[in-house]
């Protein structure tokens, strides 16, 4: 039976000339233009309703001074309270109290139209939003009165219905409160680094000066932390500080060309105006600054979480830290250092620095050592890259040989010509030497394991080239070294020019004595805020970095290296009896080894822990070499990471 035809609706019905009368074919569905405004105007009507229904809805929070009132709590692995980083260091102050300078600093760098918009930017807020919602970076755009509402009244979450929220309080606001008012309430509440929230904070922290006393310049560069303190603020690393300077002159600029600054006042500020060391609070001095540091560090890295937010406070920081375990490092530092070293009476001991990192098995930070004082030595020894690992990065070498290597075992090694014999450098007995005249003296070839103990670096020369130094690269990757720490692939790159931290050294050495299997560092097992769950804390899954067997080989042979620099050093405390040789591995930098560093990487019962000693003058870029430390028989100063993971795993 046939369908009948579906009929269009007719709009004749309801008083719309529609489908038009007297067109023919297409042209009867084209709407008249009368009909097309007729839409545009209804539709814009209809929008204007929506808007002011939306906008008389929507009412002005109350400040959100909760969070600034709660301090964020960093716990040990037992659950007992490592530290509690204050509620916000933030004075207000009156506009009164804030130079011009500064305001025409703001206005120029965030928001030139600042005292003649409505508060708020549509395009600004419609680009963040698409963002959001697509899942793309994270967007500014906004004015200095969005910027306030989000600082004041709103959480600091990047979602759709945030940036919704914070158009129409922006409008209301803009329309409730003067430009002025605005502008105050937002240098009263803004980030700049540092901990310091607001203008007068921020001129204590970063010149030591109350908000009025501040100069032209150094407003400038306080206005240019605006866009973010991570990266502008000038004594932070990867290239903070240019980032910095050309931001300070840029914002300098642009108030000549916004008119709020002379060509001749521009032409006065030449010189960057350099802010003070960055310092931190007392409450974070001895190790404890630098466990923080590495929590945070974790946190911003799962959460997407920044300093600011963390500095707002609430939250409940569960981390992996031992605090007797963090002690007893801590204690072993000292006692060699204080035992061994003596700046007084020999310069070469002067500027020595150690840093030091235990990793669980599965991964877990256990203990760190950053420096003497995280008051008074910023950075963070222990998860800083910049120190060359020396010898103590040849395991990676060897494994990447026996795994990539056809035929290549721990009994393989080099001829005097170079040539690699895979079945052993014994396969063919060697010439014995005689005192007859004529007769030749032949040396044998050392195996790859005996070449390892004895940190042969033409061995691992030759190794390397024939291995490829790309397959050596890849392998110390899949170990968990970063890959923007790994030196240049030159023919140097297998004796250990790369400068990964403590922490992913220690890490990586976890593969070799867990069958291969590796997990990232972990520093944080949960956290909270107002009772609420923080996602982003899942336990870090375990992969395989190498074959089993290749771990075994290279593990058993740290063992024989461990045992053995253990039996040269006659300082060294006795190594607790009960454990074997199965249960200890190490690697080690040795006395022939050029680098300005000295490394000790041991693993017992568990835990593998990784010790670095090296010389860093302030204000000198290079490092400092080693020869000389701690006397004439120290070889190097490569005795002392030993001594010192010596008297941390036995107490002593």
């Amino acid at each position: 039976m046939a369908r009948s035809p579906i009929r269009p609706i007719r709009l004749r019905r309801l008083g719309v000339d529609y489908p038009r009368r007297g067109k023919r074919t297409w042209r009867r569905w084209v709407p008249s233009w009368r009909q097309a405004l007729g839409v545009v105007v209804l539709g814009f009507t209809a929008l204007a309703g929506l808007f002011a229904a939306v906008y008389a809805s929507v009412d002005i929070p109350d400040e959100n001074t909760e969070a600034r009132s709660q301090g964020t709590v960093y716990y040990w692995a037992d659950g007992s309270q490592l530290v509690s980083v204050g509620s916000v260091n933030r004075q207000n102050v009156t506009l009164d109290d804030i130079p011009d300078s500064v305001e025409n600093a703001v206005i120029a760098a965030e928001n030139e139209t600042f005292y003649s918009d409505p508060g708020v930017s549509a395009t600004g807020i419609a680009r963040a939003v698409v963002s959001v919602v697509t899942g793309g970076e994270t967007q500014g755009g906004s004015t200095i009165t969005q910027q306030y509402v989000k600082n004041t009244y709103l959480s600091q979450e990047q979602s759709a219905t945030r940036k919704f929220k914070e158009f129409f309080i922006s409008l209301k606001l803009n329309n409730k409160k003067d430009k002025d008012e605005i502008l105050q309430g937002y240098l009263n509440t803004s980030w700049f680094g540092r901990g310091a929230y607001g203008i007068q904070a921020a001129a204590h922290a970063y010149y030591g000066i109350p908000a009025k006393d501040l100069d032209p310049s150094q407003a400038a560069l306080l206005a240019s932390l605006l866009k973010g303190a991570e990266q502008y603020d000038p004594a932070g690393g990867g290239g903070n500080h240019e980032r910095a300077v050309d931001r300070w002159a840029w914002i300098l600029d642009r108030q000549v060309e916004t008119g709020t600054m002379t060509k001749a006042e521009r032409a006065a500020y030449r010189k960057f105006p350099e802010p003070k060391p960055a310092t931190k609070p007392t409450s974070l001095g001895g190790q404890t600054g630098y466990l923080v540091d590495i929590a945070n560090k974790y946190i911003k890295k799962r959460t997407g979480l920044t300093d600011k937010d963390l500095f707002r406070g609430g939250y409940r920081v569960h981390t992996t830290f031992d605090k007797a375990r963090v002690g007893q490092l801590e204690r072993a530092v000292r006692n060699v250092r204080e035992r061994d070293l003596d700046p007084e009476k020999r310069p070469e001991d002067k500027y020595v620095e150690v840093g030091a990192a235990s990793v669980r098995s599965d991964g877990a930070v256990v203990a760190v050592y950053g420096g003497a004082d995280a008051v008074t030595h910023f950075a963070n020894n222990a998860d800083t890259a910049g120190v060359p690992t020396g010898s103590a990065f040849k395991p990676f070498v060897l494994a990447a040989a026996l795994q990539h290597g056809d035929g290549i075992t721990l009994d393989s090694g080099y001829d005097s010509a170079g040539r690699l014999l895979k079945d052993g450098p014994y396969a063919a007995p060697p010439a014995l030497p005689g005192a007859g005249s004529g007769q030749v003296m032949v040396t044998a070839p050392t195996p790859l394991r005996d070449a390892l103990i004895k940190s042969s670096n033409a061995t691992f020369v030759l190794l390397g080239k024939d291995i490829g130094l790309k397959k050596v690269k890849e392998l110390a990757v899949s170990a968990g070294l970063h890959e923007q720490s790994l030196a240049r692939l030159d023919k140097s790159f297998p004796l250990g020019t790369s400068t990964p931290s403590a922490v992913r050294m220690a890490d990586a050495y976890t593969a070799f004595s867990n069958d291969g299997m590796r997990a990232d560092p972990y520093s944080v097992t949960g956290m909270t805020r107002d009772g609420e769950t923080v996602e982003g804390f899942e336990k870090p899954e375990p992969r395989r970095a190498m074959d089993a067997s290749v771990a075994d080989d290279v593990n058993n042979t740290l063992g024989m290296l461990a045992w053995t620099r253990l039996r040269q050093d006659g300082k060294f405390t006795t190594f607790a009896g009960s454990r074997s040789v199965d249960e200890l591995s190490a690697g080690a930098t040795g006395k022939d080894d050029r680098m300005k560093s000295a490394w000790f990487i041991g693993h017992t019962e568990g835990l593998t822990t990784a010790v670095t000693m090296f010389r860093n003058k302030p204000g000198t870029p290079q490092l400092l070499g080693m020869q000389g430390v701690g006397g004439p028989d120290s070889e190097r100063g490569n005795v002392f990471p030993l001594r010192i993971w010596n008297a941390y795993v036995t107490g002593k």
